[in-house]
């Protein structure tokens, strides 16, 4: 299931021809901020919104996975990426529960919730290699 080398079928070319120019949208985003918030210390209204201009390529990217769990129409497939995701969540779900207790009760550095979505990309990169390796 490499969706981003030589997608076989429509769903999987629409999924990298959404999802490609998606994540550089999120990489300028993420830089552009960044760079603007060091050299320029914005306030107010552009403050918030340079802030959240990282996250809209994010969110975008669960609508792109959406799309493409219902246009696939491969069973097989789609059943491989939806046990992915649950592996996914389960993972996230569990690492930030522990954590959340060890902030709670210990002084460890704190998480920071704009760690999640990557916690859940590497998840998830995970479930899939563990999926090839296993339907090999």
């Amino acid at each position: 299931m490499n969706l981003m080398c030589f997608p076989k079928n429509a769903a999987a070319r629409r999924y990298a021809q959404r999802f490609l120019p998606t994540m550089a949208l999120y990489c300028l985003a993420i830089f552009f901020s960044t760079w603007y918030f060091k050299h320029y210390h914005p306030a107010g209204a552009l403050a918030y919104l340079l802030a959240v201009l990282p996250a809209i390529p994010l969110v975008a990217v669960i609508v792109i996975v959406g799309l493409y769990l219902s246009e696939e129409k491969d069973e097989f497939q789609h059943a491989l990426l939806v046990q992915s995701l649950i592996w996914s969540i389960g993972a996230t779900l569990a690492v930030t529960t522990v954590w959340g207790f060890l902030e709670a009760f210990l002084p460890v550095l704190r998480l920071q919730p704009y760690l999640i979505f990557p916690m859940f990309c590497f998840f998830s990169g995970i479930a899939k290699a563990v999926q090839r390796w296993r339907y090999r």
